[in-house]
């Protein structure tokens, strides 16, 4: 059994929304998504997905993409991302999988999991500065990574009574966006990652940035970008410390 990470997966199965804008490496990519996830993941393996899983803007509307998710092999946690429009309750959520016999796919969300000797945590997190984040409407800033903060730590806390159990499996912290990126720093979220002794964490939502480092450390913390095209769309394996 293995643990994957993969963000930023941008499913679009009635082949609506094109992200060849985001160049040419985005050609066909889902069959190369299925292809690679195929070569590389086993049905006993869990992969991380954190956030921008899907175009649709409801619910209804990712169901097909939520479906070509569960088609693949292994265990998927799943988060939420700036694109993920059609992200809503996890009641409603998990009733709909339910209904649709979606059953490898569970919620990273205020909540966190045992898996391969770690423990999976995490949130969307955010971009404070303005010219960093390109949101719809108008966005309250401050308020958004107050939010974040604290779902953040809902996380956090529900890995430490998990730690409990497993004093000698790490936590690892899984966000959509980096907390740290060209010069630009999310203090509020860094503090808290410090605050729970956090050393690895995970992130997406950058993209065709193929000539930056994938992993970096930033005050004695990797973070690694695992955006899907990235990693050329095949999930990159996690070696717990």
């Amino acid at each position: 059994m293995s643990l994957f990470v993969i963000a930023d997966l941008h499913l679009s199965s009635d082949g609506s929304k094109s992200m060849e804008v985001f160049g040419s490496r985005w050609t066909d990519y889902m069959n190369k998504l299925r292809k690679n996830w195929t070569a590389v993941v086993t049905p006993d393996d869990t992969v991380i997905v954190p956030g921008d899983i899907s175009w649709g803007l409801k619910l209804e509307d990712a169901i097909d993409d939520l479906k070509f998710l569960d088609s693949l092999p292994g265990q998927k946690l799943i988060g939420k991302g700036n694109h993920d429009f059609w992200w809503s309750t996890a009641s409603k959520m998990n009733t709909m999988m339910e209904e649709q016999n979606i059953k490898t796919i569970r919620l990273l969300h205020n909540n966190a999991y045992v898996c391969e000797r770690c423990i999976v945590c995490g949130t969307r997190g955010w971009f404070v500065e303005e010219n960093q984040q390109h949101a719809v409407g108008n966005a309250d800033y401050n308020r958004i990574v107050n939010r974040e903060i604290i779902r953040l730590r809902l996380s956090l806390d529900e890995a430490v009574k998990l730690q409990i159990e497993h004093p000698e499996y790490p936590i690892s912290v899984f966000l959509h966006f980096p907390p740290v990126w060209n010069g630009f720093v999310c203090r509020e979220i860094v503090d808290v990652l410090h605050e729970y002794g956090i050393r690895s964490c995970y992130f997406g939502h950058i993209h065709g940035a193929y000539h930056m480092p994938r992993t970096v450390n930033f005050e004695g913390i990797d973070l690694v970008l695992t955006s899907a095209d990235a990693l050329q769309f095949s999930p990159m394996p996690i070696y717990p410390e």
